[in-house]
């Protein structure tokens, strides 16, 4: 069979084209082609966080500086990008830097809020929320976001209309990753005979579209997202061959 095979990390989408033979008896795998991006789910949260989250934490916002009327900083909201870098603020300075533009604030509750939330080590809970959220909309239109840790309490109403209107921009780069992995092996989608689909972020309709677009669902499986790659080199390790599961370069 000629498989591509999409694997949605935490931090990048993966994809390779990969020819099945059997040779000598035995089944072997040539690797024809593979790209892969930076996105991921990791970032699908972000999109979240930066259109729910972070401006109910300051962003956005403004603060006085002498005579002049300033804008918050977008570079603290970044560390949202990935929710251990929140806990480094403390080490960095970057927290000592928001309590003293908390007191310079128009508006000083939200970034109130926002050293709670450093202070008080939410970052991963707050990933948490997130993460639950982004699973609810993969099976209904409609989710409720809700954080409520500390005295930082967020809610919110999502639809899935508007967390797919975030993520566009993302959906469009990992689509053309796709097909950059079809062109390195010069493969077109008609000739794909199987794709399967691993990682959370392969539940995401936005997500699946990409392949529904190019392929026909018969040819697309998925099955066990959140393990398959373990599952496999278990699998894998069982054989007494291990030579054969090494993937040559076609």
């Amino acid at each position: 069979a000629l498989t591509l095979v999409g694997d949605f990390g935490g931090g990048t989408s993966d994809f390779s084209v990969i020819r099945f033979v059997r040779e000598d008896g035995r089944l072997r795998s040539h690797a024809l082609g593979n790209a892969g991006i930076a996105i991921a789910g990791d970032t699908f949260d972000y999109r979240i966080i930066d259109n729910v989250v972070s401006p109910r934490l300051g962003k956005g916002g403004n603060y006085k500086s002498f005579d002049k009327i300033l804008t918050m900083p977008n570079g603290y909201f970044s560390n949202f990008a990935r929710w251990n870098q929140l806990a480094m603020m403390k080490a960095s300075g970057e927290l000592k830097e928001l309590k003293e533009l908390a007191r310079v604030a128009i508006d000083p509750a939200p970034l109130e809020k926002f050293i709670e939330l450093v202070d008080n080590d939410l970052g991963f809970a707050l990933y948490k929320a997130v993460s639950a959220v982004k699973v609810a909309l993969s099976a209904q239109e409609r989710a409720e976001f809700n954080f409520a840790e500390a005295g930082v309490d967020i809610r919110e109403s999502i639809s899935r209309a508007e967390f797919e209107s975030w993520i566009a921009p993302d959906i469009a780069r990992v689509a053309a990753t796709v097909d950059e992995a079809l062109a390195s092996a010069g493969i077109g989608p008609a000739e794909i005979d199987k794709v399967f689909l691993t990682g959370g972020s392969s539940f995401i309709p936005a997500v699946k579209r990409i392949f529904s677009d190019r392929f026909e669902p018969a040819r697309i499986e998925t099955g066990h997202q959140f393990e398959s790659i373990a599952r496999g080199l278990a699998l894998i390790g069982q054989s007494e061959q291990l030579g054969d599961w090494a993937v040559a370069s076609a």
